[in-house]
């Protein structure tokens, strides 16, 4: 399953940016997609799981209320859109497209599980 992620940049503690996760090869709106970071020196963790099925979404605790996910058909993207961005929240940052997954909650914390990844885009916050 190849994807391809986008929008990475710098930006100010406080700021916002918005990724997008695309793919040339299978319609997104057929998998559970979901939103991976990791930080050097850290194991990567899931940020956000989006369900094929019943739409539901699942966030890590550490950034409920700050990112929102969402799906774009015409399009075939998958974007989050990050707001209050904060020093912790530096990291190259993943989307994965699986439908072995139980839930998306079970999704979002196997990552390990998930046996393709793109190549990630990074984020930087930082003044």
């Amino acid at each position: 399953l190849q994807l391809e992620e986008s929008g990475g940049g710098l930006v100010q503690p406080g700021g916002s940016l918005t990724l997008s996760c695309t793919s040339s090869g299978f319609i997104l709106d057929s998998k559970d997609i979901g939103w991976f970071r990791q930080a050097p020196g850290k194991e990567r963790e899931g940020v956000g799981c989006v369900s094929r099925s019943d739409g539901k979404i699942y966030y890590a605790g550490s950034v409920k209320g700050r990112f929102t996910i969402s799906r774009d058909s015409a399009k075939n993207t998958v974007y989050l859109q990050m707001s209050s961005l904060k020093p912790e929240d530096t990291a190259v940052y993943y989307c994965a497209a699986d439908s072995s997954f139980p839930t998306v909650d079970v999704m979002c914390s196997a990552p390990l599980l998930i046996p393709s990844w793109g190549q990630g885009t990074q984020v930087t916050v930082s003044s």
